[in-house]
């Protein structure tokens, strides 16, 4: 994902990105920002109030968002609104619009596909490939270690191995029928491209309990 000219973390950088995707839907008070996304991202899960405002705080100062107070009862503290600017849904459209290796890995992909809705197919297409490379390459590496150390192992090691294997071909399963689904989409774009060839995500690990935050691909492009 592109960096900021900022200094920060890579986490940093997916917050303010994900962020961003949420405003991209409308105006919405801290609180809503962040149930919005502990609950529809999984890497946020744990998101603290100490970590979102220092967000929301650099991308104003980047003047990607405005802040609005409202108008409370005296004396209560008022209330503030976030809403993205013109700018920053322009700095939206150029993140989405990234498909480099970093979109391929654990939480930078989780991300990204919860926005699959508002990125071009051409790069939608980009990122499910490289991440199903990616994915390959670990499980080719897991079945190495397997081989290589399986009569060294306990009962338990070589379970979760096995699991890991089984978990990893998993996926790369679902980015196979994703792929096919996108392409398939791109002879024939009508919403039944995708109603009946994009599975929902298989259960594997904490970081793929991402759920989609906006609607599925149906959208023309």
């Amino acid at each position: 994902m592109p960096r900021s000219p900022r200094p920060q973390s890579r986490r940093a950088a997916l917050l303010e990105f994900a962020i961003l995707g949420v405003l991209h839907d409308g105006a919405l008070h801290g609180y809503e920002l962040r149930k919005r996304l502990t609950t529809a991202l999984g890497i946020f899960r744990a998101l603290s109030y100490g970590s979102l405002y220092p967000a929301l705080r650099a991308l104003m100062e980047a003047g990607h968002i405005s802040e609005t107070p409202e108008l409370t009862a005296s004396g209560k503290r008022p209330r503030i609104t976030y809403e993205l600017t013109a700018e920053g849904k322009e700095h939206f459209q150029d993140l989405v619009a990234a498909s480099g290796p970093d979109a391929w890995d654990d939480d930078d992909f989780d991300v990204r596909l919860a926005f699959f809705s508002r990125t071009e197919r051409e790069v939608r297409l980009r990122i499910l490939e490289g991440r199903r490379s990616r994915l390959e390459e670990r499980l080719a590496r897991i079945r190495e270690v397997s081989t290589r150390n399986r009569e060294r192992m306990d009962s338990y090691t070589l379970a979760l191995q096995q699991h890991g294997e089984e978990r990893a071909e998993r996926e790369v399963r679902w980015l196979e029928e994703l792929i096919s689904a996108e392409r398939r989409a791109a002879l024939d774009p009508g919403p039944a491209a995708y109603d009946l060839a994009v599975p929902p995500a298989p259960f594997l690990t904490p970081h793929h309990q991402t759920q989609p935050l906006q609607t599925p691909p149906h959208h023309k492009e």
